[in-house]
């Protein structure tokens, strides 16, 4: 357990923090899903445009340092093939 001071306040910063970032993921993952089901159900036109609103909500989450840069580069682009396989 924290005993100085300082330390107190770093867990109650690290709470706050892990609260915002939790609730991004989940965000991100939220969008991911909607971009998977559309996929799944073989509507290209809904599914280019659930990536269209994904992919910034997944660059964000990189930005804010939820997720690695490449890991939300690589999401996109598997996404993207994929989106583009039901298209054609």
């Amino acid at each position: 357990m924290a005993n100085t001071p300082s330390a107190k306040k770093a867990v109650r910063k690290i709470e706050r923090k892990t609260e915002v970032n939790k609730a991004r993921r989940s965000r991100m993952r939220t969008f991911i899903r909607k971009v998977e089901e559309a996929i799944a159900s073989g509507d290209g036109a809904a599914a280019k445009q659930a990536l269209q609103s994904a992919q910034p909500e997944i660059m964000r989450a990189a930005t804010k340092g939820v997720v690695h840069k490449n890991m939300a580069a690589r999401k996109i682009s598997r996404l993207a093939a994929r989106v583009k396989a039901v298209s054609a």
